[in-house]
């Protein structure tokens, strides 16, 4: 783990571990003494840094290559609900379990997408563009904002975070519907709520206003949101995609939008991040970027932390890791 997790978090682990002997170790200093015989990695994210996915910092592959080069890693723990960067994916191919964070985030994702949602809804970004020219245009005619109550949000993902957004959709008026890996007619969902499958998903689209993504990456899911999709939504609707770039044709999105089809949209995740400076996604004035931050809080590094701890005592235990990948 990193220098900053041992200092808050050693005596912790020394308690979950007891009598077992054990050595923690800081993943620079691993680095530095080229130790390949980790057990254990844990990737908060501090470790991570502002690296992306698509664009690795040298001190993070440092990091990277430490793991592919230790031959008894068994368990690595990282501070992100997916798993989708492909370090993680090659350490599965050997063998190695990846417990996620999966549900750390989940409120503050929900209510920053709802944030989105609520700003696109009445139209803040056109207002702050029109106060910036000190410009004074009522919301009348057509400027008009439409009522949320009796509106349909789509939203495909029903894990912790999908669950918390459809509670506050639910609670400002609005028809849920959750797009499902695969329809449980036993799951409990909220009264109200309509469930559909990922095949189902184009019937819902003609009556969705708000389509929001918050789903894993999977290969069911990679450009899930395509031209076809896009168009069969109504004239006018909204994307909000808190889930990841790679969910959503960016060149279709970015022609819906240019068209006028599309209403706008409210982007945390895209194709390539940091997404690159001549896209013309920064500049379209109905939609909202974000630099992947939707579950960037104050709070997330102890619940980070604390399901580390919580595994750490499965697997000193023997027991079944939860929230693993795969």
């Amino acid at each position: 783990m990193s220098a900053p997790s041992m200092a808050q978090l050693g005596s912790a682990v020394a308690e979950v571990m007891g009598a077992h002997p054990f050595e923690l170790l800081a993943l620079d200093e691993a680095v530095a003494r080229q130790r390949t015989d980790a057990d254990v990695a844990f990737i908060s994210r501090e470790v991570t840094g502002t690296s992306t996915k698509h664009e690795i910092h040298p001190a993070l592959q440092q990091v990277y290559d430490l793991l592919r080069q230790s031959p008894g890693l068994k368990w690595v723990h990282i501070h992100s609900a997916g798993a989708d960067r492909q370090i993680y994916q090659d350490l599965m191919t050997q063998g190695v379990q990846i417990s996620t964070s999966s549900g750390a985030n989940a409120q503050v994702v929900a209510t920053v997408a709802l944030a989105g949602l609520l700003a696109l809804a009445r139209k803040f970004p056109m207002l702050w563009a029109e106060q910036q020219a000190r410009q004074w245009i009522p919301l009348m005619g057509p400027r008009m904002p439409r009522d949320l109550p009796g509106q349909t949000a789509t939203i495909v993902g029903w894990g912790p975070i999908g669950q918390k957004l459809g509670s506050l959709l639910q609670a400002l008026g609005l028809n849920v519907v959750a797009v499902r890996q695969k329809i449980d007619p036993s799951a409990q969902l909220p009264e109200g709520v309509e469930q559909v499958s990922f095949e189902g998903l184009p019937s819902a689209l003609p009556r969705t206003d708000w389509l929001i993504l918050a789903c894993p990456l999977t290969t069911k899911t990679r450009q899930l949101v395509n031209a076809r999709v896009l168009a069969a939504l109504p004239a006018g609707a909204h994307l909000i995609n808190v889930a990841r770039g790679e969910v959503v044709d960016q060149d279709a999105l970015v022609l819906a939008l240019q068209s006028g089809h599309l209403g706008g949209a409210f982007l945390d995740v895209f194709a390539h991040e940091p997404l690159p400076f001549d896209s013309p996604l920064w500049s379209m004035p109905q939609v909202m970027v974000t630099p992947h931050a939707a579950g960037h809080s104050d709070g997330n590094e102890a619940r980070v932390s604390q399901m580390f701890l919580d595994n750490l005592r499965c697997w000193r235990q023997g027991q079944a890791l939860r929230n693993t990948v795969g």
